[in-house]
């Protein structure tokens, strides 16, 4: 009789404490600024963002995934089930055995968890996620014995009073974790948030099978915009709710290259920092590992104070932002499916745009992009001197052509000046209509933006936009992922829509085609490393791959290839801010590189090409794609020439 009278006040006293609790953190998360969601439409489609699109993030690791769908699964099912019969005291057998399948799916769920947390990966956040495995058994077996009467397994008053109050006082325990932490804060906070979170993402178009990777434009005509972000409320409201969805796995830390080298940034880490300058606080709480060669509890901030302060500390520190490479291996990596990297160049772009304060080579970068239009501050008329035996034809010439091959800052460096010239062979072999921009050409924009310049990108970007504009062409394509990103994602925003393909996609149509003749390469120690911006921004891991098996080439697989290729380090400006740290991530790669025992490392990027020879031999030979198709490309022999006999002469 206690336990059917109290436990229905205890689960409507904890639902109604829950949905307050909800009110204020939606309220919370409103500081931000206004973001465009679809606020019915999002909510219905939390069920297949959540069991498909999510989900088969959860699912690359099988042990997790199965444990999710047990625990998780068996909680909501029994939360409800819990209501209806304990609640609402729909005493029905049927129900009864129901909600005993439910908790007892739950239960062995939480053997799991429990199992993981006895030895948790140092990746893994301590402190209250100790506490959760406990909580969820002490919820699903204290319920399971209280549900045992309901289903007619035992007599209705089974064990006393003693029993009922043990069962109110375990029932309470994992309620207070279960119900109370989803809304008020605590381990089970992330499964709110990230419903939530699902509905009403940044990037709704990464569901369904989207892609979205390309970065927001700021709006630089609206003098009362802020330029970048300052302070916690300068992100959008659905940011915060992304940064407060974290379930705090570490998976993003595991991935990032900048951790991995020693470099002061955890993705992990910041992402709860954000959390923190939201509510207000320091850092002393946070159970994970520390941004490496820095303490935690020495950082703090507020809704309203700098995230990041030159003259002292803040809540994060500046080289905890440049040490990112933009590689979005955390991205791809997160069960949440949180924007690390779009939270990483927003404060860069207030460092930049607002206090002028990027670091190391990158000022004089940004100096040389507008004084030069391409950041090794280069004499613009040298842009075309590599291909001057080449007799390239230029677009201004021509008014028109199938492809316009667009060259890229690999213009100005001798090294890649070798990968564009195999590249211009290749395409005469296929005897492909294509032009060069020439002079014309100017820098993409690309570096500009991952440092925050976004005023600086918009001026280069909408000067090629006005210059494409004035040909007609079908097709770009370019021998850098970088370039190949921003003109193939973010040139749209401006104005600018173009069909752009990376070199390795279209010699790829080429050779399917039949438009080259090839032979056979005759090394096949050959392994291929995946540029970030063209895998995990762009999804293309497969063409690279055809085109080396197109020649004979049976690649050697890295451990760490495809979406979880490890970055070269050369990305987001990062060789320019130069943050130091206990190793190089080009050397790191190198390292994954030799396991493979490869005599030749395949890329396809002028970055990776150049992060990678930086390391001191003996190491592997670094070639580009092209110049591999180019090495065993098969001329076709000029036709002999008939030579005419001198005609006879009379006496």
């Amino acid at each position: 009789m206690m336990l059917n009278t109290l436990l229905p006040i205890l689960l409507f006293a904890a639902l109604a404490l829950a949905v307050v609790g909800a009110f204020k953190r939606f309220a919370m998360w409103r500081r931000g600024k206004p973001a465009e969601v679809d606020w019915f439409g999002g909510l219905l489609a939390i069920p297949r963002r959540y069991m498909v699109d999510l989900h088969h993030v959860v699912a690359r690791d099988k042990y997790i995934a199965n444990t999710h769908v047990a625990t998780a699964g068996g909680f909501v099912l029994a939360a409800v089930l819990a209501i209806l019969v304990h609640g609402f005291g729909l005493h029905s057998a049927v129900l009864g055995y129901v909600l005993l399948a439910a908790t007892a799916l739950m239960f062995v769920g939480a053997l799991f968890v429990a199992k993981r947390r006895l030895d948790p990966p140092a990746r893994l956040s301590k402190g209250p996620w100790m506490r959760l495995p406990k909580s969820l058994l002490m919820f699903s077996a204290s319920l399971f014995i209280a549900t045992l009467p309901v289903a007619g397994i035992l007599p209705a008053g089974f064990g006393g009073w003693l029993l009922a109050a043990i069962l109110l006082v375990a029932i309470a325990w994992g309620v207070s974790e279960l119900f109370f932490g989803m809304t008020w804060g605590g381990p089970m906070k992330h499964a709110f948030a990230g419903a939530l979170h699902l509905a009403w993402h940044r990037r709704a178009e990464r569901f369904g099978g989207g892609r979205s990777t390309g970065l927001k434009a700021l709006d630089l005509d609206d003098p009362l915009a802020p330029l970048g972000v300052e302070k916690p409320t300068d992100f959008t409201w659905n940011q915060l709710l992304g940064f407060d969805a974290c379930v705090q796995c570490g998976k993003c830390e595991a991935a990032c290259p900048a951790f991995a080298a020693g470099q002061p940034l955890n993705p992990k880490k910041l992402i709860q920092d954000m959390v923190v300058g939201l509510v207000g606080g320091s850092d002393a709480k946070f159970a994970g590992s520390p941004y490496p060669g820095k303490n935690i509890g020495e950082h703090s901030g507020g809704p309203h104070l700098p995230i990041v302060a030159l003259d002292g500390k803040a809540l994060v520190d500046a080289e905890t932002l440049w040490s990112c490479t933009t590689c979005r291996a955390c991205v791809e990596e997160c069960p949440m499916m949180i924007e690390h990297v779009d939270a990483i160049v927003d404060m860069r772009r207030h460092l930049t745009l607002e206090k002028g304060a990027t670091p190391n080579k990158g000022a004089e970068v940004l100096d040389n992009l507008i004084a030069t239009d391409n950041p090794g501050g280069f004499a613009p008329g040298g842009r075309l001197n590599w291909a001057a035996d080449l007799d390239l034809p230029v677009l201004a010439d021509k008014r028109q052509c199938d492809v316009l091959f667009w060259v890229g800052d690999g213009a100005f460096d001798m090294r890649n000046q070798r990968t564009l010239r195999a590249l211009v062979k290749v395409l005469k072999a296929a005897a492909v209509d294509f032009a060069v921009l020439g002079l014309e050409e100017r820098d993409s924009g690309d570096v500009a933006r991952r440092l925050g310049d976004e005023a600086t990108f918009q001026q280069l970007a909408k000067r090629n936009i006005a210059t494409l504009a004035q040909y007609t062409f079908k097709t770009i394509v370019t021998a850098d992922p970088h370039s190949f990103h921003v003109l193939k994602n973010e040139y749209g925003a401006l104005g600018g829509h173009y069909r752009v393909l990376h070199h390795s996609i279209y010699i790829e149509q080429l050779i399917n085609a039949g438009n080259l003749n090839l032979g056979q390469h005759q090394n096949a120690a050959v392994t291929y490393h995946d540029p970030c911006y063209l895998g995990r921004y762009n999804g293309e891991y497969e063409a690279p791959r055809n085109v080396l098996n197109a020649i004979g080439i049976e690649v050697r697989e890295m451990q760490r290839s495809g979406f979880r290729s490890r970055c070269c380090g050369g990305g987001g400006g990062a060789p320019i801010t130069d943050i130091p740290g206990k190793q190089r991530i080009p050397d790191m790669r190198m390292v994954d590189i030799k396991e493979t025992s490869a005599e030749i490392v395949a890329v396809g990027c002028p970055q990776c090409t150049l992060m990678l020879e930086g390391v001191v031999e003996p190491r592997p030979q670094v070639k580009d794609i092209a110049e591999l198709v180019a090495e065993v490309l098969i001329e076709a022999a000029p036709k002999p020439s008939v030579k005419r006999q001198p005609a006879e002469t009379s006496a």
